[in-house]
Parts: C-alpha cells; structure tokens; sequence
C-alpha cells in the first residue's frame, strides 16, 4: 500500500513544482510588459503628449509672417541723403493722412488701433526727420507723393469693410516698401545722423509692417 503510494506523492509534487514555474514566468512577463510600457525616468514625455499642430506659440508666432525689410525688394526713390529724406516724408504723410481718412469713416478693431498708432508714430519720426532735414538744409514736403494722392479719391468712394481692406492693404504694402527703403539706404549712406535716425525708426516701420500683415491674415 506505502508502494502504491509512492508514485502519486512524486507525481504530485512534480505538477506543483511545473505550475509554480509557469505562474512564476507568467508574473516576470507581465512586469517586463509592464516597464516596456512606463517611460524612464526622466523622460521628456511633452512631446508625446502634446500634438504638433496643438502648438500655440508657434501658430501665434507665425501669424502675420515675417515683417522685416528687404534692401533687395521694391524701394522709394533715395539716390542720395536728401532724396531718402523726401522720400521718408511723404511715406509719414501717406501713412498719417490715409490714417486719418480711416479714422474719419469711421474703422473699428485693430484697423483703428493701427490707425491711431501709424498717426502717432509718423507724427513722430516726422519730427525727427525734421531736426536732421534742417542741419542739412533740406525743405520737407508736408504732403503725400503724387502716387498716394491720385488713389485718395479712390479711397474715398469706399466705405466699411470694403474700406477697411483696401486701407490695411495699402498700409501693408507701403511699410514694407518703406521698411526696404530705409535698410537699403542705411548701407550706403556715410550720415552718422540719418544712420541713426535710420536705427531708431526703421524697427517701429518693421512693426507696424508686422500689424498690418497680422490684420490682413485674420481677415482672409
């Protein structure tokens, strides 16, 4: 009877001793399973977490595009020091008469707040210019160019939104033609006066260039 009994305890202890292994194998799997799916520590997990097109910094960054001058693009006239200064005026007084048409007809949003700003800011490099026009000896003219002068009654017949984009439009196009007016003369001109007045106002042409750019994209 012991002998009969003998074959079945080894039997058993065989059979637990194998389910003790495979619950064993079965435990390690799960853990390494586990840790394959936890990051490190210490890992950078944002980028995971956080779609690309979710960025909005770099939605908020790029609206507008670039606003910066182009000494290589379409310019105003500047063959020497005296013609850049005319030429530096009148683009004030597009930008501050234009403004002030806008204003008139009544812009709202960022059309009147750019307006209000390119009146401001004009008036005042306008006066700049006028300190260094008068060492030189230079008359400034206090009006607009003949090309602004003759699309004024043009303007004039619009009204609304319909004014509103031709006017941001206009004021995207002249900065940034005057922006690359005054890159490409600050190279060649040997006036440390105008080389300066050049450093202080063209970066406020840049950002008004930026607004103009900002409002005409939100617009499309």
């Amino acid at each position: 009877m012991k002998r009969s009994l003998l074959p079945l305890l080894a039997s058993g202890l065989l059979t637990l001793a194998a389910c003790g292994d495979a619950n064993k194998s079965t435990t390690e799997s799960s853990t390494d399973s586990n840790m394959a799916n936890t990051p490190a520590a210490g890992a950078d997990t944002s980028a995971a977490a956080t779609p690309a097109s979710g960025d909005s910094s770099a939605m908020s960054g790029s609206m507008g595009g670039a606003a910066k001058a182009d000494p290589n693009g379409p310019t105003g006239p500047h063959k020497d020091d005296k013609e850049f200064m005319m030429t530096a005026a009148h683009s004030d007084q597009n930008e501050i008469q234009q403004s002030k048409m806008a204003l008139a007809k009544g812009v709202t949003g960022m059309a009147k707040e750019m307006a209000n700003k390119m009146i401001a800011d004009h008036t005042k490099s306008t006066a700049d210019l006028k300190k260094i026009a008068a060492k030189k000896g230079v008359t400034l003219p206090t009006d607009m160019d003949a090309e602004h002068k003759a699309m004024a009654p043009a303007m004039e017949k619009l009204s609304g939104k319909e004014f509103e984009a031709k006017y941001i439009s206009q004021m995207q196009t002249d900065h940034q033609k005057t922006a690359n007016t005054m890159a490409a003369h600050e190279k060649m001109t040997q006036d440390a006066d105008l080389k300066a007045f050049i450093g202080k106002t063209l970066p406020v042409v840049e950002q008004h260039l930026g607004m103009a750019k900002q409002s005409s994209d939100m617009k499309m």
